[in-house]
């Protein structure tokens, strides 16, 4: 089955951990036998043949640089200026990765029917390039509001104005407080641009505000529950439901602490804690029945975004075994229709709405 992936850090792979996505992940991993710099190393589940080998043929891929305030513990850019270059050589691996033929940026409804139907042609997939819609996760790269609008000339399609911590836009996760000035005019300038809202990562007291003020179109593209993982990176019901009213998608995330609770960086592991794709079913079922259908569910699993094998469900070796799922909904009693929707169906739906 063919299957959309709403969130995937290629770039950041590519560039801060140094990896050849064209690779299998096999040799990715034997690359880095022996390197401990990333608790991640040699357990990486991400390539571009992994994409194409489980028929995943479409992805939002991010550029992603944060800014870090003095004082501010988090990993990231002591100016926007830097960041903004971090996601300028970002751009440029994706831009090297079309020129290679590995990839295509899919910018507007016309490439983004060709391409679906270009890996529904019947013909085998190992050589199609993996298309990819770009979006910036955490807009503190955005020197000014005017970079948006070249970000927006270059292909940026969706920006999440938070990441982790305090930023320049937007406070996100573990953080709180309301959104700037700034940050409202970045979402006055996102809706003339027609750029999609990533609502993942913002903080409660962000959400709200960025609900009430947004009114273009909205998704989450890596984002699971907090009524059975209770953390402010999950979303409540409440905001559910707001994002249910808003026609949103939400992709469920495949990070191992937000799939069970209890979990413990460096001590947990996915076999310990019975971490598997069962447990992503979950979220994806409490979403679908506060609902009442399997419209606004998707993929995003965020799968080496910073975490490998480690902190990932066990029975995920690389990206391929997405082809696990529609089997376990199946025996969870979705129909084949509710299947395709949730595998590819709902992110083309909202994404070709978006772009009429």
């Amino acid at each position: 089955m063919f299957i959309v992936d709403a969130h995937l850090d290629l770039s950041m792979n590519a560039m801060e951990w140094n990896r050849d996505l064209r690779l299998p992940v096999q040799e990715i991993r034997d690359r880095e036998k022996g390197l401990s710099d990333k608790p991640d190393r040699a357990k990486g589940t991400v390539s571009l043949p992994a994409l194409r080998e489980g028929n995943i043929g479409l992805v939002v891929a991010t550029q992603i640089a944060r800014y870090v305030a003095p004082g501010n513990t988090l990993p990231g850019w002591f100016s926007a200026e830097q960041a903004w270059a971090q996601t300028q050589g970002q751009l440029a691996w994706y831009k090297a990765m079309e020129a290679a033929g590995e990839m295509v940026m899919i910018r507007d409804s016309a490439a983004l029917d060709a391409h679906v139907n270009l890996w529904n042609d019947g013909t085998v997939n190992d050589r199609k390039p993996v298309g990819f819609i770009l979006s910036l996760e955490g807009a503190d790269s955005l020197v000014t509001i005017d970079h948006l609008e070249a970000a927006w000339q270059y292909g940026l399609r969706a920006v999440g104005p938070a990441h982790y911590g305090p930023g320049r836009y937007a406070n996100g996760t573990d953080a709180s407080g309301k959104m700037n000035a700034q940050g409202l005019a970045l979402l006055r300038k996102m809706e003339e641009l027609l750029i999609i809202l990533d609502a993942t990562h913002l903080c409660d007291d962000a959400f709200w505000q960025a609900m009430g003020h947004f009114s273009g179109k909205v998704w989450a593209s890596h984002n699971n529950c907090r009524a059975l993982v209770d953390h402010n990176r999950q979303f409540s019901d409440d905001m559910i439901r707001t994002l249910l009213q808003k026609e949103a998608v939400i992709g469920m995330a495949f990070d191992a602490w937000m799939m069970v609770p209890g979990w413990q960086r460096g001590i947990s592991t996915p076999e310990s804690m019975d971490c598997n794709l069962e447990k992503m079913a979950d979220h994806l079922d409490h979403i679908c029945q506060l609902a009442g259908n399997s419209l606004h569910v998707g993929m995003g699993t965020d799968l080496d975004g910073a975490f490998g094998k480690e902190q990932g469900p066990y029975d995920i070796d690389t990206i391929s075994d997405l082809q696990k799922v529609p089997d376990i909904l199946l025996r969870r009693g979705y129909t084949h229709d509710d299947i395709k929707n949730i595998m590819h169906g709902n992110w083309l739906r909202f994404l070709r709405d978006a772009w009429a």
